[in-house]
């Protein structure tokens, strides 16, 4: 079903002005560790060959050396500090396969999060997965390397915008993307994420929803369901460079290739592509078919990471890197472990409010 309207802030001509989405105060706790050596000795190239043979096919040789003295550093301090690294799947090969100890999408992140034991969470993300960690973990310590590590979705709207859809739609559930702040999960009625956009949805038993802040996301779900869908104007700056001219060109280079795409991109990317699926589905999608060529339509990193696990498939990259993302390095994950900073804090009132939109989600029954 098409989408049956498209808002943004230049549609409410009572929006309160000068409002941006959340961003929570970095705190410094301590004590600060010392710093370890950083040296390449025989004692961190025994340690970390297990983890360069997992990289080899991403990683050149000469350039190992330079990243395994920090890479051993971090893996030792996590046991120091008991903490455990959240990775995304498009963090880079050396931090997803060198020191998380949990990565995947959004989704999976966030279930995963309520699971661990440690004291420290590390989130290797944007800062919005870092609030939904604290939301979920609100007796741990939350880290993010960089506060500054946004997200375009997330800036695209605040809660005051969904607080103006409730008045000009009322009664109409509110859905939002994860890929926003704590401010606008506080306001809405329950979390989704590209996994799981149509199930969620649909469980509202809703003729019409509001869905937001993706506007090709919103476009990709109304497609799958027969919900009337209300979407906001945010767009992923990643995602919507893609063009479905670049994909037809892959095609006529090798009509062969096989093409997939994260449903953040626009209608006529997904148009072209042969499956359209979250970070998680592409991934099992390409472990199950095992394609000779493939093209992923979405942030590049992630390429690196599946080939570092599947060396025999040839990734064929039109690369868009995220420069949220890639705020995140393997230096500020070692100075976030040492000083303990930047610490994630949200006002408990929000706080709670958020952590409900975020549950419902997670408690919904497949």
């Amino acid at each position: 079903m098409p989408i049956t309207g498209i808002y943004g802030p230049d549609d409410f001509a009572n929006r309160p002005q000068g409002q941006t989405i959340t961003h929570v105060a970095p705190a410094r706790t301590g004590p600060a560790l010392p710093m370890p050596s950083l040296e390449w000795t025989p004692e961190v190239e025994r340690a970390t060959a297990p983890l360069y043979e997992r990289l080899k096919h991403v990683i050149p040789p000469i350039e190992w050396p330079l990243m395994a003295p920090t890479i051993h550093a971090i893996n030792e301090l996590k046991r120091a500090r008991n903490a455990v690294i959240l990775a995304h799947n498009y963090q880079a090969p050396e931090i997803f396969h060198g020191v998380a100890d949990i990565g995947g999408d959004s989704l999976q992140l966030a279930v995963e999060a309520t699971k661990v034991k440690a004291d420290v969470i590390v989130q290797c993300g944007v800062h919005f997965m870092a609030e939904t960690s604290k939301l979920l973990n609100p007796d741990k310590t939350v880290l993010i390397p960089d506060s500054r590590a946004g997200c375009s979705l997330a800036a695209s709207i605040t809660g005051a915008d969904v607080r103006l859809l409730r008045e000009k739609f009322p009664g109409v559930p509110v859905v939002a993307y994860v890929n926003t702040s704590a401010e606008v999960k506080a306001e809405v009625d329950i979390c989704c994420t590209s996994s799981n956009a149509v199930q969620v949805v649909e469980s509202l038993n809703a003729p019409t929803v509001i869905f937001l802040p993706d506007r090709y996301l919103a476009t990709y779900v109304a497609s799958k369901t027969d919900v009337k869908i209300i979407a906001w104007k945010g767009a992923c700056e990643v995602h919507e460079r893609f063009t479905g001219d670049e994909l037809r060109a892959f095609r006529e280079a090798d009509p062969s290739v096989q093409i997939i795409a994260h449903p953040e991109c626009p209608p006529d990317v997904l148009a072209e592509a042969d499956f359209t699926g979250s970070t998680a589905h592409m991934i099992n999608w390409v472990r199950e078919r095992r394609p000779k060529r493939l093209v992923m339509i979405t942030e590049c990193s992630m390429a690196d990471n599946v080939r570092a696990e599947l060396p025999d498939v040839e990734m064929l990259r039109p690369c868009n890197l995220c420069p949220h993302m890639k705020r995140i390095t393997l230096s500020n994950i070692l100075e976030s472990l040492l000083t303990l900073g930047e610490e994630v804090t949200i006002d408990p009132a929000l706080a709670e409010r958020a952590r409900r939109s975020v549950e419902r989600m997670i408690n919904l029954k497949n």
